[in-house]
C-alpha cells in the first residue's frame, strides 16, 4: 500500500487532502480531480465499487468540518485484497460530485439513494430520480435538519397515495 501511497502523491498531489494509513487507508480527495483518481486505482486493480455513501456532519463534534458533506466510496481489489476508502467533501453551497457510473454500473443505485437520502446530485448520472422515497417527497431524509415528525396532513396524504398504489399495482 505504501508504494501506492507514493504514487498517487506523485500524480495526484494537487488533488490528495490527506492521506490516512489504516485498515482501509483513506485517501481525501478534492471533487476537481476525483475521477482522473479514480480511473487511476482501477487501472492498478480496484476495481469493484462496494458501496457508496453520503454523510451530513452538520453541528459535528468534537470538531466542526469544513464542508457541511462528504461522499464516501469504498473500493475493493479482488486480486490484492485490499480496500481503499475514498472521501470527497462537498459543500452545502454547491451540493454535488461527479458520477461514477461511467466507470460502474452498480454506483447508479448507490448515486441514486444517496441523492435521495442527502439530495447530492451526481453530474453526469443517466437517471438521477428518487429510488427509496416517493417522488413528491419533500426533503432528504437522512440530512440532520430534517424534521423528525412529519406535520399530520402530510403524513396521511402520503400514507393515504401509498396505499392506494399498493392496491392498484
Amino acid at each position: 500500500m505504501s508504494d501506492l501511497f507514493g504514487e498517487l502523491r506523485e500524480k495526484f498531489r494537487a488533488q490528495i487532502l490527506r492521506l490516512e494509513a489504516g485498515d482501509p487507508p483513506v485517501i481525501t480527495l478534492k471533487r476537481e480531480g476525483f475521477l482522473e483518481v479514480v480511473k487511476f486505482l482501477k487501472e492498478q486493480g480496484y476495481n469493484h465499487l462496494i458501496d457508496l455513501c453520503g454523510v451530513d456532519y452538520l453541528n459535528f463534534k468534537p470538531e466542526k468540518k469544513e464542508e457541511r458533506f462528504e461522499v464516501v466510496y469504498h473500493l475493493y481489489s479482488i486480486e490484492r485484497r485490499e480496500l481503499i476508502r475514498l472521501k470527497v467533501p462537498i459543500p452545502e453551497s454547491d451540493c454535488w460530485q461527479y458520477s461514477l457510473t461511467p466507470f460502474w454500473k452498480t454506483a447508479n443505485w448507490f448515486e441514486r439513494e444517496c441523492y435521495d437520502m442527502f439530495g447530492i446530485k451526481f453530474k453526469g448520472h443517466p437517471d438521477l430520480r428518487r429510488i427509496l422515497m416517493p417522488d413528491d417527497w419533500v426533503g432528504y431524509p437522512l440530512r440532520k435538519d430534517y424534521p423528525l415528525e412529519l406535520d399530520e396532513e402530510r403524513e396521511w396524504k402520503v400514507y393515504k397515495e401509498l396505499k392506494e398504489r399498493a392496491r392498484s399495482s
